[in-house]
């Protein structure tokens, strides 16, 4: 096993005959905010139950924090906090109370429990109303609040499944901003499960695209571009002033010679031309040398979105079934487990 903080091997589970996690293999670095990402029955909360030691793989390990998240769980447990995508209080109990219940139960001393309960309130932005009862919170406050949960027996790692569900844009923004802030300054570690592509690559140092069951690739945004870009080639789009047909032939001709060009295709004043590899500059050369008038150039570049489309497309099918299932379980697994979490 080498260095990170968690370490999946061959990971796999399987209900009779489908396969909820296919051979999940992914290592994620201390300190580093990872993003899972994939549509909801993708598997991804039934990888955090086999990393949390709350059910068990038919084959492959999990390592959390140096433990053997199946042998041990109890270990991992103290090292990693979990914040599902809805989070329960004892509504008739101040926010400051909850946490301060939550300390003595994670083995803190009544007085540590009230000290580290006010500082957590603080660090989650809810110290102005750590006196309100929980039953009068939004669910934006109440998540900041389960976040103050989780942190507050020191984790190593942080699991977010799905965690602004239901809040507001500007809620979210902040919450995003938070877990972002706390990762540096604190080296938390933090897995975040999501299906919203924006968020995910607004707080994210490498994100991994989950369907069906399967990781199907992960890295950061750049290098997943570059990969794609790779793989379907590349498209540099040219604004001209004017499109002199004599000048386009000309243009056209000596494109043609350049290794990697495909096609060029011209709409009025845009070309938009197709390589094997990235060619803007040559191109941008070629039509300066004919004396071409350009007012704008542009590649085309792969966002998140590009990106997860492209690899959720070609995997659709298996998703299918696998997101009937995986609903269905993960609804039944938390409504009886949810005191053991």
């Amino acid at each position: 096993m080498n260095d990170s903080i968690i370490q999946l091997s061959g990971l796999t589970k399987r209900y009779g005959a489908l396969t909820a996690v296919d051979n999940l293999n992914l290592s994620i670095a201390k300190g580093e905010i990872f993003g899972l990402l994939g549509p909801n029955g993708a598997g991804k909360t039934t990888s955090i139950l086999m990393m949390l030691g709350l059910t068990e793989p038919n084959h492959g390990t999990a390592y959390v924090c140096g433990h053997n998240a199946t042998r041990n769980p109890l270990a991992v447990k103290k090292k990693v906090g979990y914040l599902p995508d809805s989070v329960g209080f004892y509504d008739n109990m101040t926010a400051l109370e909850n946490l301060s219940f939550i300390a003595r139960l994670n083995g803190l001393s009544e007085t540590d429990a009230q000290t580290r309960s006010v500082d957590m309130l603080q660090t989650v932005g809810l110290a102005h109303v750590a006196h309100k009862k929980t039953a009068t919170y939004s669910r934006g406050m109440k998540q900041r609040l389960g976040l103050a949960d989780v942190l507050i027996k020191q984790p190593d790692v942080i699991i977010l499944d799905e965690p602004t569900l239901g809040i507001d844009p500007s809620g979210v923004n902040e919450f995003l901003l938070l877990i972002k802030q706390l990762s540096r300054e604190q080296g938390l570690t933090v897995l975040l499960s999501s299906h919203h592509l924006q968020q995910v690559q607004r707080v994210c140092d490498r994100v991994g695209i989950f369907v069906g069951g399967k990781l199907l690739v992960e890295g950061n945004i750049q290098t997943l571009a570059k990969d794609l870009l790779n793989k379907e080639g590349y498209t540099t789009t040219v604004m001209l002033q004017s499109a002199d047909d004599l000048v386009l032939q000309a243009v056209t001709a000596d494109l043609e010679q350049l290794p990697g060009f495909q096609t060029m295709s011209v709409k009025g004043s845009v070309l938009e031309i197709q390589t094997t590899a990235d060619l803007t500059p040559d191109i941008v050369r070629t039509l300066v040398t004919h004396r071409a008038d350009i007012i704008g150039v542009q590649r085309k570049e792969y966002s998140l979105d590009d990106i997860y489309e492209k690899y959720f497309q070609e995997n659709k099918n298996t998703l299918h079934t696998n997101e009937k299932f995986n609903g269905f379980f993960q609804r039944s697994f938390f409504k009886k487990h949810r005191d053991r979490i």
